[in-house]
């Protein structure tokens, strides 16, 4: 094998190889005796076919089996005798091959670059840690009492309002037609809940117990039921009863119903609650800061095809924005030169940053154990209800996905390894304080005259 570098420009590599004709020749010869002692033609035994029978029967589909385990083999020992890194898989192309010729190719390959870490003991950053009020942990807990509440008959008769449960006989047609699913019988609808379809409720607002009610409402046009679609419908309800609703006692009983022991149970699990979800903000809120001066202290140069992988899936996201209608004023009032030039920053940033996480993990032995992994697999198929089987099946069968659930969790144990190196000053806020501070940094974030790296503080930093 002759092989002749013709490129070596920063992070890129081709080379031009040739294997001579009879070392392919000998390979063919070598497969077809392998297949000799395999194959059953009539008139021959095993392993005493013809060589000239075996070319003249396999010998095509030899020959292209032969070539591309040639090409894969010695591309893969060109890399490793020069103890190559390649970024992505390298592009081959055959220049040259005639049967009992020489075989050429070329062989494109971006490299990996070389990442040397900053001291990370002489990063600085802040960690904030909230304390939560007890006003907070109260209205936590008012807002269970009015998620378990219950309703109770009128002490007073009065016209029903937003709020109130009505039990209400109900009988619905669509064009005199009386279709399935359009009639009950003691329904307890509370009023303003948007259980009904839009217009529904609204129109036993302000009626008597006992009275007779006709409800013209029209269904979405993206209504489940095809037949329902998009079609007017008439209810004929009698209001039966006016109740109103009444927010469960903030007491023992409603901790006990919730598995707490008693009432300042559920209160320590309210507040260990909020204070894991504050916590979650903050950690959020170093990871950036560590990032972005992660991002200031390291300039190498990144492979291009790795930037352009990262800037399809942004611009992608970008493009299905657009069609919803979701893209933000900033980014509606540019063209799409502009958008991609702020984009591909983006993007070299993330490939950067990843690069230099993945070199950390790696000099460090950090690494994602199998339990972890489970971890966040049964946490993922728990968003899911009733489908958690799928879920498990789905990621067990598709190994990209299964490394897309491994990717953050890496990312967070570089994070945290290079965290304890740094030097971390702790600060105690109100919430408030910390909403206000948040503010704060994303008018600043959008007054920025980077536009990368305010899309990276909203929300964008995550590098692997």
């Amino acid at each position: 094998m002759q092989v002749t570098e013709t490129l070596a420009e920063e992070l890129k590599r081709e080379f031009t190889v040739v294997i001579p004709a009879t070392e392919i020749d000998e390979k063919i010869d070598g497969r077809l005796e392998e297949l000799s002692g395999q194959v059953n033609l009539p008139g021959f035994r095993p392993g005493k076919v013809p060589m000239s029978l075996l070319k003249q029967r396999f010998g095509k589909s030899v020959l292209g089996e032969v070539l591309e385990k040639a090409v894969a083999d010695s591309s893969s020992q060109t890399l490793s005798e020069r103890s190559l890194r390649p970024a992505m898989q390298p592009k081959i192309e055959v220049t040259s091959f005639d049967e009992g010729k020489d075989l050429e190719y070329t062989m494109s390959v971006e490299l990996l670059p070389d990442v040397t870490p900053m001291d990370f003991a002489t990063l600085e950053v802040e960690r904030v840690k909230v304390q939560v009020p007890d006003q907070e942990v109260d209205e936590a807990l008012e807002r269970i009492a009015e998620s378990h509440k219950t309703s109770k008959p009128l002490a007073k008769a009065r016209k029903s309002k937003s709020g109130d449960v009505v039990v209400i006989d109900f009988k619905g047609t669509v064009d005199g037609e009386a279709l399935p699913g359009m009639a009950a019988d003691d329904h307890h609808l509370e009023l303003g809940s948007n259980q009904f379809i839009p217009g529904f409720e609204d129109q036993l607002v302000g009626v008597n117990a006992d009275d007779d009610v006709e409800v013209k409402v029209t269904f979405p046009d993206a209504y489940g039921n095809d037949k329902l679609a998009g079609r007017e419908a008439i209810f004929e309800v009698k209001v039966k009863a006016i109740e109103e609703s009444v927010p469960a006692e903030i007491d023992d009983k409603l901790a006990e119903s919730l598995g707490a022991e008693n009432l300042e149970g559920l209160k320590s699990r309210v507040r260990e609650q909020i204070e894991g979800e504050y916590a979650k903000v903050a950690r959020s809120r170093l990871k950036r800061e560590l990032l972005d001066k992660l991002a200031d202290g390291h300039d190498f140069a990144v492979p291009a095809g790795m930037v352009d992988v990262e800037f399809e899936g942004i611009w992608k996201q970008v493009e299905e924005e657009r069609q919803k209608g979701e893209l933000d004023d900033e980014d509606a009032g540019k063209d799409d030169e502009e958008l991609k030039v702020e984009y591909r920053a983006i993007s070299e940033r993330r490939v950067r940053l990843g690069l230099l996480l993945s070199e950390v993990g790696s000099s460090n032995n950090i690494d994602v154990t199998q339990e972890e992994v489970n971890r966040a697999l049964f946490a993922e198929a728990q968003n899911y209800p009733g489908q958690e089987q799928q879920v498990l099946e789905y990621y067990k069968n598709t190994p990209e996905a299964l490394g897309n659930l491994r990717a953050p969790i890496f990312e967070d144990k570089v994070i945290d390894f290079i965290t304890d190196l740094a030097k971390v000053t702790e600060r105690e806020l109100t919430p408030d304080e910390l909403r206000k501070e948040f503010e704060a940094e994303s008018e600043a974030a959008e007054a920025a005259e980077s536009k990368p790296a305010a899309k990276e503080k909203a929300g964008q930093e995550n590098a692997c």
